[in-house]
């Protein structure tokens, strides 16, 4: 639900559970603050993204924040390993090729928002 106000700024209230769900290069996620929120003039994007195996990619614009919620694994920031469990929070810089292993559920924030044109993978050359 998007409630707007006549002379303040729009505001954004979502559960999970009304949000949109799809795979994504990182596992399944719920597009809580999204593409689908263009018009809302927000200012990141935030998904709830249950991982499980996420494939080595990067951004050239966006920056990640990645907030663990539940489950411990694993985060490859540039071929360095780095355990992470409830509680951890990873940054992540554009340029940065980056993936996950084990079963995390992380809260992920993009900002600006990540448009499918800013998704790369090793193996290609960003533009």
């Amino acid at each position: 639900m998007m409630n707007t106000a006549q002379s303040g700024p729009a505001t954004l209230v979502r559960h999970e559970s009304d949000a949109p769900n799809e795979r994504s290069t990182c596992g399944w996620r719920h597009l809580l603050i999204s593409r689908q929120d263009k018009g809302a003039n927000i200012a990141a994007w935030a998904h709830a993204v249950d991982i499980d195996g996420a494939r080595a990619h990067f951004h050239q614009r966006s920056t990640e924040l990645y907030y663990v919620l539940e489950g411990e694994g694993t985060v490859t920031l540039d071929e360095v390993e780095h355990p992470v469990r409830k509680g951890s929070i990873v940054h992540i810089q554009p340029g940065v090729v980056h993936s996950a292993t084990g079963r995390v559920r992380v809260l992920v924030v993009g900002i600006p928002d990540i448009a499918e044109d800013d998704l790369f993978f090793p193996e290609q050359k960003a533009p």
